[in-house]
């Protein structure tokens, strides 16, 4: 009998053992990371990938191609590392088609996670899409959708004439829904539209927008659903798409139930970056989440502080991922510089949440 009751004492303090109700892992990662123009290198008509050829205009090889992958699995599989374990959920931006993901997670530096994917082919003009990785053997897939970035019933004050709204491409928004734990989810992966030439803001003010109202239905149809958005905002945390129109609030005491938690919002706020715009650093990779994961009852899986035991977001950098020397030192190590291939690995750092009962 002594013996038994020993190995129950062993099961139990060493976390094998676990209910019915609350079994796998008690613990979870939830990121997102801007791949940085992860392209193949053969032309597809239907993009416009010009540039990313071998004759293009990055001479994008088939070495260049085998470098970048490396470098992308070397950053998830330093996660993995630093975490004990690889993400349940990641989602990812700039990517051009399914086979670059699919070479990605085939990668020998992370092949043994076994990451599912879900991709759809958008209409962005420049080729990229977003998609996301997930451990099937933590998430239960049940569903997912691309959501078409238009403005029907928009309430945001939108500076394109009729004419440009109709012309106007950009990357859909997508959102998969599924189980951890025997709980509900949803994540919706987006990047939102750039701010090259200083434009956009409404557009982006759109996206967020488009989120916010998709994610209200859920919660409509699905109770007790819980729900991350997740991706390159183009914006930071305090700006209008964030702030105002997907609704992220700075510390949980501010929400209510129709809001978001933001943990970046405080974070930028102390100094934190995850790239550096025109010299100036931002926080456009983000996860918000909504009030039935910052507020789970217990036993429920909640969002945990992870940074100095006060910061709920975290910015994943390590040296080998920041640029050592010369006028852009201190920089995300990028895969091109100045037009020249530097071999890097993106000008975004990724960054995640972690969420544990």
């Amino acid at each position: 009998m002594k013996k038994y009751l020993y190995i129950l004492i062993i099961l139990l303090t060493s976390g094998i053992f676990v209910s019915a109700q609350n079994k796998g892992p008690k613990s979870h990662i939830i990121g997102f990371y801007n791949l940085e123009n992860l392209f193949d290198i053969y032309n597809d008509p239907a993009k416009n990938d010009e540039q990313f050829l071998p004759d293009g205009q990055n001479k994008w090889t088939a070495e260049k191609y085998a470098q970048k992958l490396k470098n992308m699995a070397q950053v998830i599989r330093a996660m993995k590392d630093e975490n004990g374990c690889y993400h349940t959920i990641l989602g990812v931006s700039e990517i051009e088609n399914r086979l670059v993901l699919d070479d990605l997670v085939n990668d020998p530096q992370i092949a043994d996670a076994g990451f599912e994917i879900v991709h759809y082919d958008g209409p962005d003009r420049r080729g990229v899409d977003v998609a996301l990785l997930y451990d099937p053997k933590k998430f239960n897939f049940i569903e997912s959708q691309s959501i078409p970035f238009t403005f029907e019933g928009t309430e945001v004050e939108i500076t394109l004439d009729q004419e440009a709204q109709e012309r106007f491409r950009t990357r859909d928004i997508l959102m998969v829904r599924g189980t951890i734990g025997g709980e509900m989810f949803a994540f919706y992966v987006a990047h939102l539209p750039s701010r090259l030439g200083g434009k956009g803001f409404d557009l982006r003010s759109r996206g967020g927008e488009i989120m916010y109202n998709h994610a209200r239905e859920m919660e409509n149809l699905y109770p007790g659903i819980k729900i991350v958005c997740m991706g390159d905002m183009n914006d930071d945390p305090q700006d209008d798409s964030m702030a105002k129109w997907l609704h992220g609030r700075e510390t949980m005491d501010e929400m209510t139930s129709e809001d978001f938690f933001n943990p970046y919002l405080s974070m930028i706020k102390a100094g934190y970056g995850s790239l550096c715009y025109r010299g100036t650093w931002c926080i456009y990779d983000q996860e918000l989440i909504n009030y039935n994961l910052a507020f789970a009852p217990e036993g429920g899986f909640k969002i945990k502080p992870i940074v100095k035991k006060k910061y709920y977001g975290r910015i994943f950098r390590k040296p080998f991922m920041i640029t050592q020397n010369g006028q852009y030192k201190g920089y995300p190590f990028r895969t091109f510089s100045n037009g020249t291939f530097a071999g890097g690995y993106s000008d975004h750092f990724p960054t995640y949440i972690v969420i544990s009962r």
